[in-house]
């Protein structure tokens, strides 16, 4: 699923304001709070609030965990409460989709890494975004089992790719990438994240063997500076 379809699913999920009113109680409160809590706090009943307060927690918004309430312990201590605190993940929605998160974490452990061996920063940035790459075209290759063709090596890689927010559109023999994921990063420093885009395009569609398609560097305006094409053999 795209970034920006699955993250627009989790907000949605606030767009209902009693839904928003247990969410932001919930994240107010210092401790994990019960179903209870969470009806009188904002004047509901609890299975109403229980509906709600487990929808946030299916779409990742809170956890849960169940313990007894006022410390009691032993026979007729009665059953543990669920109780709910925000989620520690983040949720944001861009569109169209960006994944900064993800250029920042490559270009953080890039800086810390050359530091300890005192490799060069844009060497190690590259590498690791090759490796990152290569993860993401394992799982699509385990997923979807080894392709069997250059085309469909090809169409594996840009499933992946669209799912990462590339929008690929074919092009004659050509897939184009029509948005790039790090735009803002790209538009003030374009041949390091380009080099870096290549890097993590190139370590992907090296996992799709033995028919892995070409990730050629091939900047224009409006678009990823990778075009690929599927592989020769």
């Amino acid at each position: 699923m795209p970034l920006a379809e699955r993250d627009t699913s989790v907000i949605a999920a606030l767009a209902d304001p009693l839904r928003r009113r247990l969410y932001l109680y919930v994240c107010a409160q210092a401790d994990a709070v019960s179903r209870d809590q969470a009806a009188e706090a904002v004047a509901v009943p609890v299975h109403q609030a229980k509906f709600h307060l487990d929808k946030l927690e299916a779409e990742g918004l809170l956890e849960s965990e169940y313990a007894r309430l006022g410390g009691r312990r032993g026979p007729g201590a009665g059953r543990p409460s669920k109780l709910y605190r925000r989620a520690a993940g983040e949720v944001s929605v861009s569109l169209p989709d960006r994944d900064y998160e993800l250029a920042g974490r490559l270009m953080a452990d890039a800086i810390a890494e050359a530091a300890e061996t005192g490799q060069p920063v844009v060497d190690t940035l590259y590498r690791l975004a090759a490796r990152e790459g290569s993860a993401i075209g394992r799982r699509a290759a385990e997923e979807k089992g080894q392709p069997e063709s250059p085309q469909a090596a090809l169409r594996l890689a840009v499933e992946t790719l669209a799912q990462h927010g590339y929008e690929p559109r074919e092009d004659d023999a050509r897939v184009l990438l029509v948005n790039c994921p790090f735009h803002r990063l790209a538009q003030a420093h374009r041949q390091l994240v380009c080099g870096m885009n290549h890097a993590l395009i190139s370590g992907l569609t090296a996992e799709l063997k033995p028919h892995c398609p070409s990730a050629d560097l091939d900047p224009a305006n409006g678009r990823c500076c990778v075009v690929l094409t599927a592989g020769t053999r």
